[in-house]
């Protein structure tokens, strides 16, 4: 790829204000399109929401007023960007079907950037991560065929199965053993800083979503399921978060971020099938590239360097969503029974992971045991994916 967003210009600024007729669009057909449009969709929400709250952020430590003028102009066309991909979801889907959707974009996003990660450790954060959203998806898949009487799998369209990871109320630990090490910002690979950054915005929209949808549901069952699971996406924000260098400047974030957009608006610009939302990528696309080069100038202004000391010389090879099933089961194989100690990773159930579970449990079943309990009640099994096969059962290896 020879694509270079820092050599190209984009739509000028004062151009960019959409009508409310522009922002209008048309939702996608949850029935036929493509599941990976739907990720997407979903994936560039989060990287939007992401962009919003991190440039309110920099402007409540901002001293300058003309800063803080500049982010809020860009900042407002970001919140539009927001809107016009969020409001593409329909709103004929349930909540649980909006809710198994995130766990796919969490799974096989997760998984690709995993077997991409360059830096060994940061590998093994996003193999570990992979691990729980795949359980995740299995609880949620169960509780969508008790409360809607569906299957997951007609959402999925089996390009991700549906089968047991790390057990979920194994994932309930000592907040200090949540925090990784960050990479080495003058010496990591610029692709790295991509991914760590879409990988923490795409788990912290997770997390905004349960905390907000969360209480929306009637069943004692749905409102606790969402409740354990959402304090285990803080977690993950926690574990993805530290990744990130805390050494990087303001600016060097801010030239990040929208290098970062311009980066996966192209890549799903390249793969998107459907034409109307392949059109709305190209316009974001655009939009990005003077962004970028409004955040780059602020950059040489007021931190003194040139972004091209930071950032990759060309976009890397386009971010792909596609199934993960090999790899995954190759993790489970090899990988379900660690937890997290300290900075790092150990396969004994340690004393402050033991501390943590008894507080939280109360020697009491969590939630998402619960739920399968409720599951084979009434339908005498648990819910699989159909392309499952007779791949041995995780959750006969939990740990003890």
């Amino acid at each position: 790829m020879t694509f270079n967003p820092l050599e190209q210009r984009g739509i000028p600024l004062e151009r960019q204000v959409r009508t409310w007729r522009e922002l209008d669009v048309q939702p996608i057909d949850p029935d036929h399109c493509d599941p990976y449009t739907r990720c997407r969709v979903i994936t560039m929400n989060g990287i939007e929401v992401e962009a919003v709250l991190f440039s309110h952020q920099m402007a409540r430590h901002c001293p300058d007023p003309e800063v803080k003028r500049q982010l809020a102009r860009t900042r407002y066309i970001e919140a539009q960007q927001q809107k016009a991909v969020n409001w593409l979801l329909p709103g004929v889907s349930s909540v649980l079907e909006t809710t198994i959707a995130y766990e796919q974009v969490a799974v096989d996003l997760t998984a690709w950037v995993a077997r991409m990660e360059p830096d060994p450790y940061l590998k093994q954060a996003y193999q570990f991560g992979v691990l729980e959203d795949f359980d995740h998806l299995y609880r949620y898949a169960n509780l969508y065929e008790m409360i809607e009487h569906r299957k997951a799998d007609s959402i999925v369209d089996q390009l991700t199965e549906v089968m047991p990871g790390r057990p979920t109320k194994f994932h309930h630990r000592d907040p200090v053993d949540n925090v990784r090490d960050p990479y080495d910002r003058t010496r990591t690979d610029p692709l790295s800083k991509l991914h760590a950054l879409t990988i923490m915005s795409a788990e912290q929209q997770t997390m905004n979503f349960y905390m907000n949808t969360g209480p929306t549901y009637m069943e004692p069952i749905a409102r606790q399921l969402y409740q354990e699971i959402g304090l285990i996406e803080e977690e993950h924000v926690t574990h993805y978060e530290s990744l990130v260098d805390p050494g990087e400047t303001w600016w060097e974030q801010l030239v990040n971020h929208e290098y970062n957009e311009c980066y996966l608006y192209y890549s799903f610009m390249e793969q998107e099938p459907d034409p109307r939302v392949k059109s709305l990528w190209e316009l974001h696309l655009n939009m990005e590239l003077e962004h970028l080069r409004t955040a780059c100038d602020l950059m040489r202004t007021h931190d003194g360097r040139d972004p091209e000391s930071v950032l990759a010389p060309r976009l890397p090879n386009v971010l792909t969503f596609e199934p993960n099933k090999g790899y995954l089961r190759e993790l489970l194989d090899t990988q379900i029974d660690l937890t997290t100690l300290g900075a790092g990773y150990v396969r004994e159930a340690h004393e402050r992971f033991e501390a943590m579970q008894e507080r939280i449990n109360g020697g009491e079943q969590p939630p998402s045991e619960r739920v399968m309990a409720q599951h084979r009640q009434m339908f005498g099994r648990e819910y699989r994916s159909q392309t499952e096969g007779e791949h041995p059962d995780p959750a006969q290896r939990e740990q003890s």
